[in-house]
């Protein structure tokens, strides 16, 4: 079996030469050879767009169909699975009675008003609430991992102005819970989150805002194939435009994601890649936390002409920590409110802290 550091290595090289390739397929189905089943999972939607689905039918570092087949044993979609109505959920509540599953959310949860905007069928003749169904299953679940930005914080579904109360899975439960935000998710993401719970039997190295490090540890800004081009005062004017796209509103210097070097569409191309800037969707409180997208972050000033790389890297540097924060109130004082309590990441973080699983009462 991969050692963890090889696992990381690998992770982390993603998009540079075979992006979560076959080796780590190889390793999933030699790691549940010892066990009679594969692990169980129930995927939930709250309120969602199916985006993050959708991201993850496109995986192809194992292709879904070796994920579903070989890795795991998907026990509940409402997308994916034969049955509907009654006879679904009476599939999600057996499966939860087990409480030896992998929990992944997909989308908001409407708390406003006690939920009563959002329901997943019904359940002793009544409406069954997203968030009580959510604290249900999250009750029984071995690990919960919310995927995509919405489940994370509330995405678009908690903007301004919120109408629903929609807030992200880890402010309506006491479990903990692993964040793989985007919007959607990157397929990666997800299926390395889970590759190395089901490896290791235990949670990667988490950030303050409980993303996997090994996927949400750096700058995009940092990993940017144009940062010359910043540091150089070399600005795109207009979205289309070539060079630097922070003038035009690119959020990279304030958002943690490897977008730059997994790339997307099969590690084809990316957003900068293809002149248009980061709209920092992997951020907690986006989209507002980031509108209006095509305006420069405020708190960074930048020359008129070309100037000393030293000076500008070592000025971004200093101020990225305060930058999300500075741009929060700045949406504020535009009137556009935030969708949630949300945590400013620190700088100098390492990000790194050990979540350890919630225990059955049986186990010892």
């Amino acid at each position: 079996m991969l050692t963890r550091r090889e696992f990381l290595k690998l992770c982390t090289a993603a998009g540079l030469s075979l992006p979560l390739s076959s080796i780590l397929l190889d390793e999933l189905v030699k790691a549940q050879v010892v066990k009679p089943e594969r692990p169980p999972v129930i995927w939930f939607q709250a309120s969602t767009c199916t985006g993050n689905t959708l991201s993850f039918a496109n995986t192809v570092n194992p292709y879904l169909s070796n994920v579903l087949l070989d890795i795991i044993d998907l026990k509940y979609h409402p997308n994916l699975t034969n049955s509907y109505g009654n006879q679904a959920l009476q599939t999600l509540e057996q499966a939860a009675e087990k409480k030896d599953f992998i929990l992944v959310v997909e989308g908001a949860i409407p708390t406003k008003d006690g939920g009563i905007y959002g329901a997943s069928g019904e359940r002793n003749g009544q409406p069954w609430k997203i968030v009580d169904a959510v604290r249900y299953l999250a009750e029984r679940a071995k690990y919960v991992v919310a995927v995509g930005v919405c489940a994370v914080s509330g995405g678009p579904f908690a903007a301004h102005p919120n109408p629903t109360g929609c807030k992200g899975v880890y402010e309506v439960i006491d479990q903990p819970v692993v964040n793989c935000p985007g919007c959607p998710c990157h397929p990666d993401w997800f299926v390395g989150t889970l590759a190395h719970i089901l490896l290791y039997k235990d949670l990667p190295k988490l950030d303050s805002f409980n993303r996997p490090v090994m996927f949400y540890g750096r700058l995009i800004h940092d990993l940017c194939d144009r940062r010359s081009y910043f540091e150089n005062g070399i600005f795109a004017e207009y979205p289309g435009d070539f060079g630097c796209m922070y003038k035009v509103g690119c959020k990279g210097p304030i958002t943690y994601a490897d977008c730059p070097v997994r790339k997307w569409n099969e590690y084809v191309n990316w957003p900068v890649e293809d002149n248009s800037p980061c709209i920092g969707c992997a951020n907690p409180g986006f989209p507002d936390a980031s509108a209006p997208f095509f305006e420069h972050l405020p708190s960074i000033r930048l020359p008129n002409i070309t100037v000393n790389a030293n000076t500008i890297g070592l000025a971004s540097g200093v101020i990225t920590a305060g930058a999300i924060g500075v741009h929060f109130v700045g949406s504020r004082l535009k009137g556009r409110p935030l969708g949630g309590t949300i945590r400013t990441p620190d700088k100098h973080d390492t990000g790194e802290r050990e979540v350890k699983p919630k225990k059955d009462k049986g186990d010892k």
